[in-house]
């Protein structure tokens, strides 16, 4: 029953991302410890993000920049590679409490600004959302400063945030069955959480010409600084 409530915080969390652009893959991975194991988490939440921001895209496909496409994608393959080494010397234990300390210091802490919106800085932005994404599952924020460099309309941000979230988890997806996980366990959540996903994105595009730019951005910190605790106390108070 416990993991049954990811599906509609999925749904929830893809209709969040399809309104603000950003926001509903941090919070969702702040809220899936707990509700199932820690080895499951990173592959899940890959899986689920692929079809929330493909459909994302899918659904608002004229405003996709293919311009952005080759270099994210050259940058984010090379991350993923390296990313993976990283993934398989973590201890299973503590991967909670990881995530939620990247979680803090993506919330609090002003990130490097990756200069420029070219090539160059498009292929940095792609290895480094996947390098991290391969540990912290959700490296949205990472990418924002960069996109909003070649436009800072609302659509298009949404857009082709997707469309690079969508490279970055589609290559985590490979990298974590490449390293030998199977879904065959859980293919009944993942389905159910992928459907919300995809159900979440359409609802929020649906939405987001209702919705005003508002700055929810104090109280989702908050939001998140809370989930993220909760994750670095989890390791400290269960023996296995």
């Amino acid at each position: 029953m416990n993991e049954l409530a990811l599906v509609p915080i999925v749904f929830l969390t893809s209709a969040l991302a399809a309104v603000m652009g950003m926001g509903g893959g941090i919070l969702l991975i702040a809220v899936m410890p707990g509700l199932i194991p820690a080895a499951v988490i990173l592959p899940l939440h890959a899986a689920t993000q692929l079809a929330s921001n493909l459909s994302r895209a899918a659904f608002s496909w004229r405003d996709i920049d293919p311009g952005i496409i080759p270099a994210v994608l050259l940058g984010a393959v090379i991350g993923a590679w390296l990313g993976a080494e990283v993934y398989q010397s973590l201890d299973m234990h503590w991967l909670p409490a990881l995530i939620g300390a990247l979680i803090l210091v993506f919330t609090w802490i002003q990130l490097p600004v990756i200069p420029g919106g070219g090539p160059m800085s498009l292929a940095l932005l792609g290895f480094c959302q996947t390098g991290l994404g391969m540990v912290a599952g959700a490296t949205g924020p990472v990418g924002a400063a960069v996109l909003m460099r070649r436009s800072t309309e609302r659509d298009w941000l949404v857009v082709n945030t997707a469309v690079t979230m969508t490279l970055n988890h589609a290559l985590r997806l490979g990298a974590f069955v490449a390293m030998g996980f199977s879904f065959a366990p859980w293919w009944k959540l993942t389905l159910g959480m992928i459907l919300g996903g995809v159900l979440g994105s359409w609802v929020g595009t649906w939405l987001r010409s209702y919705v005003p730019q508002l700055n929810f951005q104090r109280i989702f910190r908050w939001i998140l600084t809370l989930l993220a605790l909760r994750m670095i106390a989890m390791p400290l108070f269960s023996p296995y």
